[in-house]
């Protein structure tokens, strides 16, 4: 699963886009790579939903996984990285005109909010998962984790830049030192320790259970280093130094991964030549998402970098505004595509019943390609729609937080 990032109030993309000159800004750069890794996102979900019988224990198996499927799944991987990176750069950017205090209650309260949302309105958007509240099952999936990040940049970011850049590069380059580190339901700090690197179930007692998907702790890296690079989106900055400096940061961090990946000695499961060239490439890529490795973040990140860079460069592209509108209300696009997706789940398996035991699915990884194209306009009238309102009705306080 992944995820969608906050997007700062009066940042949407209907504003540039109604005065030409304002939409040659960073703005709508940053608001269309976040609308295109939306795009990313609804493939990996109508895989998971109409792709669901045909799960394997993991979609990035070099072994086992059809290469169709691995690849499907492998696009997917730029979603989380790219949200939360985007989310600490447009803290950063909402706090141009205010306080540190004023961003960090905003930061605050969005994150509660967002850890709301995932355990009632997303945690029941699932296409198996019952209305039953509470379910017997939290999923504490990326939602939660953005959330948590938030609550913690909002701390954070009153720490000097450089420190911030430090903590964050600690974090990120350090965290899987302490992966050996794994704790079980009779230790002490072992919910803790679930919620910030181990991917675990917690006891909440009562029957219920909580399943800690995306622990936390390089999250909250990767958001606070999105908002120490804030400085080189100011207003007023070179937009000639800021491509330079993005073009240079996502070559790097794309060498740095392919330097530290072939030595195959830190940040990730080790790699291995395989029966056939495509399965060592799919060895090489096979990385670590939950939690993230250092080389799960390096070229996804990267990657992220150097797609804004080139939006940026390219800002007259007739394709930019569309994907901006679906970054300037990612929210509404997340919730709207994952109630959509749970709806027609069910219709087919109402009309069709199911293919194995009580579940839906399609054999065909050319069929949740086919959904993924039927799908796109659909739900982008309603989110380009919301995206307008969101910006004309700044009058209605709640609208902000989605």
């Amino acid at each position: 699963m992944t995820t969608f990032a906050a997007t700062a109030p009066g940042h949407a993309p209907a504003a540039a886009l109604a005065n030409p000159v304002a939409a040659r800004t960073r703005l709508l750069a940053i608001d269309a790579l976040r609308g295109l890794v939306m795009l990313f996102m609804l493939v990996d979900h109508v895989r998971e939903t109409f792709f669901l019988y045909m799960q394997v224990s993991d979609p990035v198996d070099a072994t086992t996984t059809d290469p169709g499927l691995f690849f499907t799944r492998l696009l997917s991987t730029f979603c989380a990285p790219t949200f939360v990176a985007l989310t600490g750069l447009s803290a950063w950017l909402y706090g141009q005109s205010r306080s540190k205090g004023e961003v960090s209650e905003f930061l605050l309260k969005r994150g509660m909010f967002l850890i709301f949302l995932e355990l009632t309105v997303i945690g029941l958007s699932w296409p198996t998962q019952t209305f039953e509240f509470p379910p017997a099952r939290f999923w504490l999936q990326v939602i939660w984790a953005i959330g948590i990040s938030m609550v913690a940049l909002a701390a954070l970011l009153h720490l000097p830049r450089k420190a911030q850049v430090g903590l964050g590069l600690a974090i990120v380059c350090l965290h899987n030192l302490l992966d050996p580190i794994v704790l079980t339901a009779q230790d002490s700090g072992y919910a803790i320790w679930a919620v910030l690197h181990q991917r675990s179930v917690i006891d909440l007692g009562l029957g219920l259970t909580a399943k800690t998907t995306y622990p936390v702790l390089p999250w909250i890296g990767v958001i606070l280093l999105g908002y120490a690079c804030g400085p080189w989106f100011a207003k007023g900055s070179d937009p000639a130094q800021r491509l330079r400096r993005l073009i240079l940061l996502g070559f790097g961090m794309i060498a740095a991964f392919v330097l530290i990946r072939y030595a195959n000695v830190y940040g990730d499961k080790p790699w291995f030549i395989a029966q056939t060239p495509l399965r060592t490439v799919m060895s090489f890529l096979a990385l670590t998402k939950y939690p993230p490795s250092l080389l799960f973040l390096l070229p996804t990140v990267g990657t992220g970098v150097l797609l804004l860079a080139l939006f940026e460069k390219y800002q007259d592209s007739p394709a930019l505004p569309h994907l901006a509108y679906l970054g300037g209300a990612p929210m509404f696009f997340y919730i709207l595509h994952l109630y959509t997706l749970k709806a027609i789940y069910h219709v087919a398996l109402m009309l069709y019943g199911p293919v194995k035991g009580t579940v839906f699915g399609v054999d065909n990884l050319s069929t949740v390609w086919i959904w993924v194209f039927a799908l796109i306009v659909p739900l982008y009238l309603p989110t380009r729609w919301f995206a307008g309102f969101k910006q004309r009705r700044k009058d209605i306080w709640w609208l902000k937080y989605l």
